[in-house]
């Protein structure tokens, strides 16, 4: 009986069992997407460890380099006869010691014997075989007599490192216009707070001439103190020993001697800063100083590069034009570097760079057809573009080049915001229907005349606020250059007739403590824009709330003005 009885439990297990498995399967899973996310991010730190493993390995290498050619020095010295004022003062030397030749041949053997013992260890870390791996010296071989020619020469900011991030950014001194300061603003805006945190800018100076390096430095310092003081922001820039003679190459591809030059260096500057930026986190993102980003591009970017279904892709593009927005593996830059090495005389950087591709997927006996495919899997393009060129000038001496990205899209010429009302006034002469009210309200961007020395913006609330914060950005991605320089933020107290004892000294003396000055006709400085055409700030809180808000121009503008963001926050709000 109970044979049957289990038998018939047995039976109905065997016919529930698949139902039951089918409904467990058949499941939503949503974790699921999270866990292949997280899984996917614990590769890349693995590979980010590998990476990481590497970089010591090359430092091993070019240290072995080191102590073998100090051993050859050591041997070639050896087999130089001595000159015959040596001998005499070994023999003064036995002399006043008063050792005997017995002891000063014990002492001589053992000497002798520690110091092959140490050219034996010296020589096993060198590898000691007839087999050497290739390095940096082999393609620049001027390196050998320049130790310090690998790191830079200066170097601004925290050195940051383990982020998911890193952004490499080159500059050189241009003949004309620079677009520097708008990049940075743009490339800084688009980052939220979370991505702030989990990345690192490098901004390259490739410029030897110090002066001018500090100078730059110095510019980017004043505009953006709090990136570089949080780790966000790093300055560097070469020494000149990691040049080679450019006065020396080989014209090739019927280029001039100058745009030679300008190429070669151009490879080397790339190089120099993909090795800098290498150690520091699990993807690098190569951009120019000529260029702006959508906002949320840093996690558009991060889930594209997860959402690959495999690991073949070398190189993701996030814009078609040069070498824009190109992102790779923090692994995969020792081989890109070493290739720009190794040909950095013979190419520009775009060709090397697609030689890269055509080397590792293309077949020699294939079409053209076969290795764009092919070459497809290695270089995978996103769409639409997340980032634009902006310049017209090129850092090449004479040339001009107008290009833009058509995948980029239409980029907004005005950020709306929600501010707190006010009345709005200006002594600008405004231009046809780009009024400063609709610019407050969000609707359109405000466009005025040329200003002269104090003229005057200013926002008269309907009731006293306490500022939080504030942001005025001026200028666009058609006008870049119609932006407000040498103006100040001033505002006007509630209380502004009672000066005695209050926050600040009179006679417009700066306050140490929060670095605003007082004004003769009650208004409190408490802001300035930056070279990129920016304000932005936190007022101190012990001024209270305010009446009004004032822009003040301090000298006359040379071109027309455009404010593209008013955002006034005022204490408390979301």
């Amino acid at each position: 009986m109970a044979v049957r009885r289990n038998g018939v439990v047995l039976l109905t297990a065997l016919i529930f069992l698949p139902f039951f498995w089918f409904m467990l399967s058949s499941r939503p899973a949503p974790e699921d997407a999270d866990l292949e996310q997280r899984l996917t991010e614990l590769r890349e730190r693995l590979r980010f460890a590998e990476l990481q493993n590497q970089a010591r390995s090359k430092e091993l290498q070019a240290l072995r380099e080191e102590i073998k050619a100090a051993l050859t020095e050591q041997q070639q010295n050896s087999h130089r006869p001595e000159g015959n004022n040596n001998a005499g003062a070994g023999k003064t030397g036995k002399q006043l010691s008063g050792d005997t030749p017995h002891h000063n041949r014990a002492n001589l053997s053992n000497q002798e014997t520690e110091e092959e013992e140490t050219k034996r260890k010296l020589r096993s870390l060198v590898g000691g075989g007839d087999l050497q791996l290739p390095s940096i010296y082999n393609y620049m071989p001027h390196l050998r007599e320049k130790p310090d020619a690998l790191q830079p020469a200066f170097h601004l900011g925290q050195g940051r490192t383990g982020v998911s991030f890193v952004l490499g950014i080159p500059t050189i001194k241009r003949e004309k216009e620079s677009y520097l300061m708008q990049s940075l603003a743009s490339i800084l805006d688009g980052l939220s707070d979370e991505e702030k945190d989990d990345c690192v800018i490098v901004l390259f100076i490739g410029e030897t001439e110090q002066d001018y390096v500090h100078r730059i430095a110095e510019m980017v310092k004043e505009s953006y103190k709090a990136p570089i003081e949080s780790g966000l922001l790093e300055i560097i820039s070469p020494p000149a020993g990691f040049y080679p003679d450019l006065d020396s190459l080989k014209e090739t591809f019927g280029d001039p001697k100058e745009r030679v030059k300008w190429r070669t260096k151009q490879n080397l500057d790339f190089s120099f800063l993909m090795m800098y930026c290498q150690p520091k986190g699990q993807f690098y993102v190569q951009l120019e100083d000529d260029v702006i980003g959508k906002p949320g591009y840093i996690s558009t970017m991060k889930n594209f590069a997860l959402q690959q279904k495999t690991e073949e892709w070398m190189i993701l593009e996030f814009s078609q034009l040069g070498f824009i927005g190109k992102l790779f593996k923090s692994s995969d830059l020792s081989l890109v570097v070493e290739f720009f090495l190794m040909f950095h005389k013979d190419k520009p950087i775009d060709w090397l760079l697609d030689h890269i591709f055509f080397v590792k997927a293309c077949h020699p006996e294939k079409d053209n057809k076969h290795c764009d495919r092919m070459k497809s899997a290695l270089r995978v393009r996103f769409k639409p573009s997340l980032f634009q060129h902006i310049g017209t000038f090129s850092s090449l001496k004479g040339k001009i080049q107008k290009l833009k990205d058509k995948d980029f899209g239409k980029q907004p010429l005005h950020r709306a915001h929600t501010n707190p009302p006010a009345d709005v006034s200006t002594t600008l002469e405004v231009y046809q229907k780009y009024t400063l009210e609709k610019c407050y309200l969000g609707e359109n961007f405000f466009w005025g005349l040329t200003p002269t020395k104090g003229d005057t913006i200013v926002f008269s609330f309907h009731s006293p606020i306490v500022i939080e914060k504030y942001k005025f950005s001026s200028g666009n991605t058609e006008h870049p250059g119609d932006k407000l320089i040498n103006t100040t933020v001033d505002v006007l107290p509630e209380n502004h007739e009672q000066k005695e004892g209050g926050i600040l000294q009179d006679n417009k003396e700066d306050n140490t403590k929060t670095g605003m000055i007082r004004l003769d006709d009650g208004f409190i400085q408490i802001g300035q824009f930056n070279a990129a055409g920016v304000a932005e700030g936190e007022p101190d809180k012990s001024i209270g709330r305010v009446r009004q808000l004032r822009l003040r121009c301090l000298s006359d503008g040379k071109a027309w003005v455009i404010l593209s963001e008013i955002h006034i926050k005022p204490d408390g709000t979301r």
